[in-house]
């Protein structure tokens, strides 16, 4: 029985991998959503202030080519000229106006024009441009502040030395600009929340079947072996690949777990067996040595024939404990010696060996010439002697026993039939466990044990066939030629 765990945790929070996908696809977006924004921004700004810089440029030229001094441009006419043409709106009655015209001198002085006192707007513009000179050299607008507003300005110089400042307003870029970035970090918003949302159903949906395994493993962990990780149509080939390679996973631990349980009922029953078996000859010797204690054993003819029974119960003993080792070997896989082994001398030796123990039992050997197989010696003779035995053992004396012997194709078969009263179905199951007498007969309950073991370890099989009062036909199917190394 499996211990009982508890329950696998199931984690929802950010730092779970479906926080963590959303906090991704969400980070992405609003790294993308940054980047536009900013590009956009950038190339709206570099456009408006390309046109304000366009028109100061065309403004400035046309006043250097024009040649005109500031007396010149003091007259009606140039005044008009300049007012109309160049600079409609040169100052006005408005604060910050869009466009603002001054002339100063060589110290930044500003210069009455038309007979018009300078504004608040051309005094201003004048104290934000410290070097007119540097201001005409120079190719490109620059930005200023006028009064708190932004401004780009240019400055030309006339035929008499005089300073023309030209500005232009930037208020209506930045004031877009603003409104373009508030428009994009709410669509920004808007967008990050609607992308967290679906990304928390889609991977919800894909991490089902994930959750349906952690499920599973909690069923597992409590001790139903017998669950596996159902499949889904919400599921990805990499989720189905886990899925299919668990299930295998959980299939070979089901069956090693069964395994290791059966082997371990297998071994308590091998040892309450063995302790029994053990227990009878010893209990026999012990009530031996305990009547001989007491003096009980006066006659010699009754310590002579209790000496002989305690030699029995004691070789009795030692055969048990022989083939208790022998298993105990198999178990462990020994290197076997394997070798040329002639089979048909082996079946003969043995057919002979049943006929000096029992004269009068037909035996028939069906083991012509030679048949060569490469196998351990000691093995398969223990194998046929155990067969042999159990002929012996279980069946009256005169009961006919065949002993056969053919090669096909490159298995050779081994056949042992007694026609003797034969198994039930329920016994010949259990004719290869460890201790198992059919009846309660003779022997010891290993031979058929050791049998099964010998033959494994050569890579073979052996079948029974038998039924109530048709005899029992033990066949042993060995490969020609085993591989040492299957066996260390």
């Amino acid at each position: 029985m499996l211990p009982r765990l508890p329950p696998l945790p199931r984690s929802r929070g950010i730092h779970s991998l479906r926080g963590k996908l959303t906090l991704a696809n969400v980070g992405l977006l609003a790294l993308g959503i940054v980047a536009a924004t900013a590009i956009s921004l950038m190339g709206m700004r570099h456009y408006v202030l390309g046109q304000i810089d366009t028109e100061l440029t065309k403004s400035r030229d046309s006043l250097v080519r024009s040649q005109l001094t500031l007396r010149e441009i003091d007259s009606l006419s140039a005044l008009a000229v300049v007012r109309d043409r160049l600079l409609p709106h040169s100052g006005g009655d408005s604060p910050n106006p869009d466009s603002v015209f001054a002339a100063v001198d060589r110290d930044g002085t500003v210069l009455t024009v038309a007979g018009l006192k300078p504004t608040d707007a051309q005094q201003a513009l004048a104290s934000a441009v410290h070097d007119p000179a540097a201001l005409v050299m120079a190719p490109q607008p620059r930005d200023i502040h006028l009064r708190g507003d932004p401004y780009r300005v240019t400055g030309a110089r006339l035929a008499d030395g005089t300073y023309v400042l030209l500005a232009r307003s930037t208020r209506v870029l930045h004031t877009g600009m603003a409104k373009a970035l508030r428009l994009d970090l709410t669509i920004g918003t808007l967008l990050l929340a609607l992308l967290a949302v679906l990304t928390m159903i889609s991977v919800g949906r894909r991490m089902r079947p994930l959750e349906d395994m952690v499920e599973t493993s909690s069923a597992i962990a409590e001790g139903d072996l017998t669950r596996r990780m159902p499949s889904s149509k919400e599921t990805s080939l990499e989720v189905e690949q886990l899925r299919t390679a668990l299930n295998s996973m959980l299939h070979q631990v089901e069956s090693a777990y069964r395994t290791r349980e059966r082997s371990a009922a297998q071994l308590r029953h091998f040892v309450a067996d063995a302790s029994h078996e053990l227990r009878t000859p010893l209990s026999a010797i012990r009530g031996y040595l305990q009547l001989y204690d007491k003096g009980m054993l006066t006659d010699p003819d009754e310590r002579k024939r209790s000496w002989e029974r305690m030699m029995a119960e004691a070789d009795r003993m030692g055969r048990l404990v022989d083939e208790l080792l022998v298993l105990a070997r198999l178990d462990q896989r020994p290197e076997l010696r394997f070798r040329n082994v002639d089979l048909s001398r082996l079946v003969r030796d043995a057919a002979e060996d049943l006929r000096a123990q029992q004269p009068g039992r037909p035996v028939t050997v069906r083991a012509d010439g030679a048949l060569l197989v490469r196998a351990d010696e000691s093995g398969l003779r223990q194998v046929l002697g155990n067969l042999v035995t159990n002929v012996r053992v279980h069946t009256p004396a005169g009961t006919p026993v065949l002993l056969g012997l053919e090669r096909e194709g490159e298995v050779v078969r081994l056949c042992v039939a007694d026609e003797g009263p034969g198994l039930a179905e329920e016994d010949a199951a259990r004719v290869f466990d460890r201790f198992f007498r059919a009846g309660q007969g003779a022997g010891s309950g290993l031979g058929m044990a050791i049998v099964h073991g010998v033959v494994a370890a050569h890579g073979g099989d052996v079948a029974v066939r038998t039924a109530p009062g048709e005899g029992l036909a033990v066949t042993v199917t060995l490969p020609e030629r085993a591989h040492d190394r299957d066996h260390r």
